[in-house]
């Protein structure tokens, strides 16, 4: 997992309460469970204006000149700026997988649906949690200034914005332990292997029939 620690970037303002993880991330395009591919279909129903499926050429598929990320000034965001209850709906973990495959590293919102928020910790998306008011705020900035850009400091716990206003937020210690050095439940697993190892040696020498052995 990509380790967290500072992030400036350019910001997209995705101005919709209720963003559920279907139109996140479509249930068509849930066919596979590899951690890859699913950027070109993010937000599929509202990016393009036809009917996305499976195996379709992207690229030649008409785009929403209307839609946020399709826009010229915001091409290339890496902050996701969203209204109240962002990730509602269905558990699907592809949801975080689009986002960040899309490019994002965080998301600002006054809210989320729960499984989504424990979701994008554990695939290295950072959902800062800010009072409406200040969103709302940064909505009127990103939408008022080109090239609005934010600077996310996950040491101090701070979005810092262009006027060097510091907007602080909570983040719980383990998770942000995992961000910071890049460990999801695998990296922290693995952080145990010689323990894991030496447990596995001790219990084969007491019962050595547990080795599986060749049939003759």
């Amino acid at each position: 997992m990509q380790a967290f620690t500072t992030h400036h970037g350019l910001v997209a303002p995705l101005d919709r309460e209720n963003v559920d993880t279907d139109l996140i991330i479509p249930k068509q395009f849930l066919k596979s469970i590899k951690r890859t591919g699913f950027g070109p279909n993010l937000f599929d129903e509202l990016r393009y204006l036809d009917h996305g499926e499976p195996g379709m050429d992207n690229s030649k598929r008409p785009l929403n000149p209307d839609f946020v990320l399709n826009q010229p000034r915001y091409q290339g965001a890496s902050i996701l700026l969203a209204r109240k209850n962002f990730g509602c709906g269905s558990s699907r973990e592809h949801a975080p997988w689009a986002l960040t495959q899309y490019g994002f590293r965080a998301i600002i919102a006054p809210s989320y649906a729960d499984i989504f928020f424990n979701n994008s910790y554990k695939n290295g998306l950072l959902p800062i949690v800010l009072p409406e008011l200040q969103v709302a705020r940064l909505f009127d900035e990103a939408k008022a200034f080109v090239g609005y850009k934010l600077r996310i400091d996950l040491e101090r716990q701070v979005v810092i914005t262009p006027d060097d206003r510091e907007l602080a937020f909570d983040v719980e210690p383990f998770r942000k332990h995992c961000l910071i050095n890049g460990l999801d439940e695998i990296g922290l697993t693995l952080q145990k292997s010689d323990l894991i190892r030496s447990f596995e040696a001790e219990r084969l020498a007491k019962h050595p029939w547990l080795e599986s052995r060749p049939i003759a």
